[in-house]
């Protein structure tokens, strides 16, 4: 091959790279992801925050009311922003909230225990999210690292996590995924562990880079069938009003965007 893998599109000649097969095995609708939606990742730093950010402020350009919850903020004693602060500064969405903040940078349930705090009640979580889903179109609920770290207990005193929750609630979840090298075997891992649980779910690329190599083009062909948008990298250090205008074009219809041709898009950025 001798195309420069940092900035070749697939599809140039001598690129055996198709971003546009094999084909999804059904295109989503506009505005599929609706109601209660949980986000969560194939790691911690993924860019799930950034993402929700993205699909509330593309889902309030389509008319709805969204809502944004957090269970549970761990590490806040080092004073920063918490994710909530940093979805009301990019996207504003009708309601933000943390229903439990712990200091510790760790899992919530671990944070709730070193701290000796009262840990996050699935029930009660449950609750909270029903309550806001009553009121608004579209609700996003944030987890915490991946898919099955510890959230909080069950009245039993089991612990739950994430994809507990979305068994429970009955809804599906978008994975965030890394762009680079190892995020195949992640993503699989995730997809399939939701796909066992009857789980729907769909794949946003939480930071394209500026500069894709090889293996970033390789993975999008890869990971298109389960694609419902891509983000650019630093797309969360963008002035909020640039980025709620830009966030529909990250997103597919499905998440009330309006990238519709993954090959158009990777032209464009590429």
């Amino acid at each position: 091959m001798t195309t420069n893998p940092k900035s070749s599109p697939p599809g140039e000649a001598g690129d055996e790279i198709d971003v546009e097969s094999p084909e999804p095995p059904r295109k989503p609708e506009a505005g599929e992801w609706r109601g209660v939606v949980l986000v969560t990742g194939t790691d911690t730093d993924v860019g799930k925050t950034i993402v929700t950010a993205a699909i509330a402020a593309a889902a309030q350009a389509a008319g709805l009311r969204v809502a944004v919850i957090k269970p549970g903020q761990t590490g806040t004693s080092g004073g920063g922003p918490t994710d909530i602060d940093l979805v009301n500064r990019l996207a504003a969405p009708h309601t933000a909230r943390t229903l439990a903040y712990y200091p510790e940078p760790l899992a919530p349930l671990a944070a709730a225990r070193v701290a000796n705090l009262p840990p996050l009640e699935l029930y009660e979580v449950v609750d909270a999210i029903r309550a806001e889903s009553a009121k608004h179109d579209l609700v996003l609920v944030e987890g915490a690292g991946g898919l099955l770290v510890p959230m909080g207990v069950r009245p039993s005193g089991e612990p739950w996590t994430l994809a507990d929750l979305a068994t429970t609630l009955g809804v599906g979840t978008i994975v965030v995924s890394r762009a680079g090298l190892g995020t195949l075997n992640h993503t699989a891992l995730t997809l399939e562990a939701l796909a066992r649980r009857g789980v729907p779910a769909g794949v946003v690329l939480g930071a394209w880079p500026a500069e894709p190599e090889l293996v970033h083009w390789a993975n999008l062909s890869e990971l298109v069938p389960h694609l419902v948008g891509a983000l650019p990298d630093g797309a969360g250090a963008m002035e909020p009003g640039v980025f709620r205008r830009s966030a529909p074009g990250w997103l597919t219809p499905a998440l009330y965007g309006v990238l519709d041709d993954w090959r158009v898009w990777a032209d464009e950025v590429s």
